[in-house]
C-alpha cells in the first residue's frame, strides 16, 4: 500500500502500467473451491465414507456433492473412476446430485474408489474417496459337496454320522449364516444337525438291504435372513443324497415255493424222485452256497442231495410203515471256508398213495350215459334248476386220486354246475344262470359239455357228457319296424287311392305270435288308408292333396301281433309342389308416374307353394312409342330409364315427340317346369323431379273418385268453418264498441253543473 501511496504523487505513470499492476494484485488474492466435509452419514459432502446399500436400484439419486469458493463463484462438480473400472455413478456438474447407473453386487466388488472434483473456473479441487457397498440378503445358499452318492452297510448302528453336508453363502451377516434339515417322508430313517450339517442315522432306526437297497433324502440349506428391497427375506437351496445300502450277511436262507407236498405211488421203486426244496442266501449282495440236510421225520427210508435238495426214495413201497411222512429239511449257508453258518428249516409232507386207476364216470338213471337231452320254454326264471336232467358222477379211486372238478363247456353263461369239486361221487345240479340269454329266436336248441377233470392226479383222467336242451317258443317278442320313422312325398295331382309309402316290420316269434297287423293314426291320417298285412300306405280314394293349401302330413303307423304287443313308428308325407299357378297381376292395365332418376315398381303374384314354381321372372315385351327407354329389373319389377337418361330433354331428342306418356307389355313369367306366364299394360308418365310429387298425386287421384270427393267436402268445410270463425269475431269485436260508446255518453251527462 506504500508503494501504491508513493504512485499517486507520480504524474508521469502510464495508465497501462498501473492496470497490469492491479489485475496482478487480484490475481494473487484467488482462493480453491473445496467440498464440505459433512461426516460419514451424510447425504452431501465430498462422498467421503459414504456407503451404499447393493440392492439400491439403478437411477436412484444416493447423494449431493456439495462445496463453495471461498469468493463466491459459481462452482461445478465432476465424478470420475479409474481407467477400465466400471463406472457406478453419475453426477450433475450443476446441482451435484449423483445418481447410481450400474447395478452393485457387494458379493463381486465390496467397495470402489471414486474421484470427485469441485471446481470455480480457475481452479480445481480433486479428492479420491472410497465408496462401500453393504450386504443385503440376496444370494443364497450353495452346496459344496452336493448332489452325491455315499455307500453305507446295512449293519451301520443307529445314530452313527454318515454324511455332512457343506453349503456356503456369500451373504454377510444373518443372511450368510446356514442352517439344514431334511424333506423327511413319514418314517425315514434319517436326521440332520442343523448347524452342522452332520446327516445320521435316527435313534432306533436301522437299514435293510433286503427292504429298501436305496434311499434318497433331499437336504435343505436355509440362510438366517436379512433385508433385501425393504423387505425380510430367507433364500434356501436343496440337493438330493442317494444313500445306496450295501448288503452284510445277517439274513438266513428262506425256502422257495412252500408249503411242501410230494406222493410215493405204489409203482415207484427205489430211487424214485419225490420232491426237490430250492432255498436260496437271504443276503442278495453277495450270496453263499446252501447245504441240505434231514433234521427229523425220514424214518431212514428217504435221501436228500446236499447240493441240489433232492429227496429220493430208498426202499420199496411195500416197506413203508406209514402212510403221510413229515420231513424236517434243513437249508445251512456255507461260508467261503466251508463253515455251516445261518439255517433255515422246513416241513415236507410226503403222501403214499395207490395207483389213480379208474377215471370219473357219467351215470343216467339207467347206468353210465354219455347224453342228456331235455325240453323246456324259452326265458326260464334265472336261478331255476334243470329238474329234467338227473346225472350222477362217480370216481372209484381213493383219495386224492378221485378228486376231480366239473365244468359246463358251451354257448355264453347261461348255466351253471354245481357242485364245482368232488370227492368220489356226487349228484349233478345245473342252474340257469342267464335267462335272458336263452332265446328261442337266437337258438332252438343248446348244446353243452359237461366236464370232470381230475385235480391232483398226474394223469388227470376226464369225462365228458353231451347235454342237449331243445327250447320251446313264447311270445316274447313285439313287432320292430325297419325304421323309427319314414319319410314320404307325393306330387299333389295323384289321384285318390295312390300309394305313399309301404312300411315293414317283423316279430322274431314262430307261429301267430310272429304275424303283424299294421293300422295308422293320428291327427294327419285322415286322407290315408293302410293295408294291414302288407303295410302300404295310400290315400283316400276321395282325397285331393293341395300343396297350396297344405304341404306336410304326420301320423303314426302302428305294428301290432296276435296278443297286443306292438310297436310305433312315425311317418311323414310331404305333398310336391306343381307348377300349376301361372303369375297374376292385380291388373291388367296398370298406371304409374315415373320421375326421373326412380324407379317404377309392378308385381306379380304366383300361387304355388314352393321355389321354383313360385319364383317369378319379369321382361319388358314391348314398349311405345320406343323400346330403347326403359330396362327391368327381372327378379324384383322395378322400371327405370336408361342409365344414360337424365332429363326430359334427353327423352324428346330420343323420341322427337312432346308426348311423355308410354305404354309397356310387361310380361311375369315363373321358373317352373312347364313354366307359365303372363302379361300386363303399364302406362307409365314421366315428369321432372320439381313437380313430379303434386302432379303424380293428382294423376292418381283419377282413378280414386273417392279420395277426390273427400279431398272437395274438406275444403268445402275449412271454407265454412273459416266464415263462420270470422264472423263471429267482428260480431262480438262490433258488440265491445257499442259498450264503450255508450257508457261514455252517461259519463258525460254525470258531469254537467247544476244550476
Amino acid at each position: 500500500m506504500t508503494f501504491f501511496c508513493r504512485m499517486k504523487n507520480v504524474k508521469i505513470l502510464h495508465f497501462s502500467l498501473l492496470f497490469v499492476f492491479v489485475h496482478a494484485c487480484v490475481a494473487r488474492a484467488d482462493f480453491a473451491p473445496y467440498f464440505y466435509d459433512n461426516g460419514p452419514y451424510s447425504q452431501n459432502g465430498n462422498l467421503a465414507l459414504f456407503s451404499l446399500s447393493e440392492d439400491t436400484p439403478v437411477g436412484t439419486q444416493i447423494y449431493c456433492l456439495n462445496g463453495t469458493d471461498p469468493e463466491g463463484q459459481e462452482v461445478k462438480y465432476g465424478l470420475s473412476f479409474d481407467p477400465g473400472s466400471k463406472e457406478y455413478f453419475r453426477v450433475d456438474p450443476e446441482s451435484g446430485n449423483v445418481t447410481l447407473v450400474e447395478k452393485l453386487d457387494r458379493e463381486k466388488q465390496d467397495s470402489f474408489d471414486v474421484f470427485v472434483s469441485i471446481s470455480d473456473g480457475q481452479s480445481k479441487v480433486v479428492e479420491r474417496v472410497t465408496v462401500f457397498v453393504m450386504d443385503t440378503n440376496d444370494e443364497k445358499p450353495e452346496f459344496q459337496n452336493m448332489p452325491a452318492i455315499i455307500d453305507v452297510v446295512e449293519t451301520t448302528q443307529s445314530g452313527s454320522s454318515i454324511f455332512k453336508a457343506e453349503a456356503v453363502d456369500r451373504d454377510t451377516g444373518s443372511g450368510g449364516s446356514v442352517t439344514y434339515y431334511l424333506q423327511n417322508p413319514p418314517g425315514s430313517l434319517f436326521a440332520i444337525d442343523r448347524h452342522s450339517g452332520v446327516l445320521r442315522i435316527k435313534a432306533g432306526g436301522t437299514l435293510d438291504f433286503e427292504n429298501t437297497k436305496t434311499h434318497f433324502v433331499t437336504v435343505f440349506a436355509k440362510d438366517g435372513g436379512g433385508n433385501f428391497n425393504g423387505k425380510e427375506q430367507f433364500l434356501s437351496s436343496s440337493a438330493t443324497l442317494t444313500i445306496n445300502v450295501i448288503d452284510a450277511q445277517d439274513t438266513p436262507p428262506s425256502f422257495i415255493g412252500t408249503p411242501y407236498f410230494g406222493y410215493v405211488y405204489e409203482v415207484s421203486v427205489p430211487g424214485s424222485e419225490i420232491f426237490t426244496v430250492v432255498a436260496k442266501d437271504g443276503d442278495v449282495g453277495n450270496a453263499n452256497p446252501i447245504r441240505y440236510s434231514f433234521d427229523d421225520g425220514d424214518d431212514g427210508v428217504f435221501s436228500i442231495n446236499r447240493t441240489t435238495g433232492r429227496i429220493t426214495l430208498l426202499t420199496y413201497p411195500m416197506y413203508l410203515k406209514r402212510e403221510i411222512f413229515n420231513i424236517k429239511v434243513r437249508a445251512s449257508e456255507v461260508s467261503p471256508e466251508g463253515r455251516l453258518m445261518d439255517y433255515s428249516v422246513t416241513t415236507v409232507v410226503i403222501r403214499v398213495v395207490d395207483l389213480n386207476n379208474n377215471p370219473p364216470t357219467f351215470y343216467g338213471e339207467n347206468g353210465p350215459q354219455s347224453m342228456f337231452e331235455l325240453t323246456m320254454y324259452e326265458h326260464p326264471p334265472e336261478g331255476e334248476i334243470l329238474r329234467g336232467l338227473k346225472i350222477t358222477v362217480n370216481d372209484s379211486d381213493q383219495g386224492a386220486n378221485a378228486k376231480f372238478n366239473l365244468r359246463l363247456i358251451g354257448p355264453g353263461r347261461m348255466l351253471r354246475v354245481v357242485p364245482q369239486t368232488v370227492l368220489n361221487e356226487a349228484q349233478v345240479t345245473i342252474f340257469v344262470e342267464d335267462s335272458a340269454a336263452m332265446d328261442y329266436e337266437k337258438h332252438h336248441f343248446l348244446t353243452y359239455k359237461l366236464l370232470a377233470v381230475e385235480i391232483d392226479t398226474p394223469e388227470r383222467f376226464s369225462a365228458t357228457a353231451d347235454i342237449v336242451i331243445h327250447l320251446l317258443d313264447t311270445n316274447d317278442n313285439a313287432p320292430k319296424f325297419s325304421s323309427d320313422y319314414y319319410i314320404a312325398r307325393i306330387p299333389e295331382n295323384s289321384p285318390g287311392g295312390s300309394n305313399v309309402v309301404s312300411v315293414t316290420a317283423t316279430d322274431p316269434d314262430s307261429g301267430p305270435w310272429g304275424e303283424v297287423r299294421f293300422s295308422i293314426y293320428g291327427s294327419g291320417a285322415d286322407l290315408f288308408l293302410i293295408q294291414s298285412a302288407s303295410g302300404i300306405i295310400y290315400t283316400q280314394p276321395w282325397a285331393i292333396l293341395d300343396a297350396e293349401v297344405r304341404s306336410k302330413y304326420n301320423f303314426y303307423v302302428k305294428a301290432e301281433d296276435s296278443e297286443g304287443k306292438y310297436n310305433l313308428a312315425e311317418v311323414f308325407v310331404t305333398v310336391l309342389d306343381l307348377n300349376d299357378h301361372p303369375p297374376a297381376f292385380n291388373d291388367n292395365f296398370l298406371e304409374k308416374t315415373m320421375v326421373i332418376g326412380a324407379p317404377v315398381k309392378i308385381e306379380a303374384v304366383d300361387d304355388d307353394a314352393e321355389v321354383p314354381n313360385n319364383v317369378i321372372e319379369y321382361t319388358i315385351m314391348k314398349a311405345e312409342p320406343d323400346n330403347n327407354i326403359f330396362d327391368i329389373n327381372a327378379d324384383t319389377g322395378e322400371i327405370v330409364l336408361k342409365s344414360y337418361i337424365k332429363s326430359m330433354a334427353i327423352i324428346q331428342n330420343i323420341t322427337q315427340q312432346r308426348d311423355f306418356t308410354w305404354s309397356l307389355v310387361v310380361q311375369a313369367r315363373d321358373l317352373g317346369q312347364p313354366s307359365f306366364s303372363t302379361t300386363a299394360v303399364v302406362k307409365i308418365d314421366i315428369t321432372e323431379a320439381i313437380k313430379s310429387r303434386f302432379f303424380s298425386y293428382f294423376l292418381g287421384l283419377r282413378k280414386r273418385p273417392a279420395t277426390v270427393f273427400g279431398i272437395c267436402l274438406t275444403v268445402v268445410t275449412f271454407a265454412i268453418s273459416l266464415t263462420i270463425i270470422i264472423s263471429t269475431l267482428i260480431y262480438w269485436n262490433s258488440v265491445k264498441k257499442s259498450r264503450v260508446q255508450s257508457q261514455g255518453k252517461i259519463r258525460k251527462i254525470i258531469r254537467r253543473p247544476v244550476p
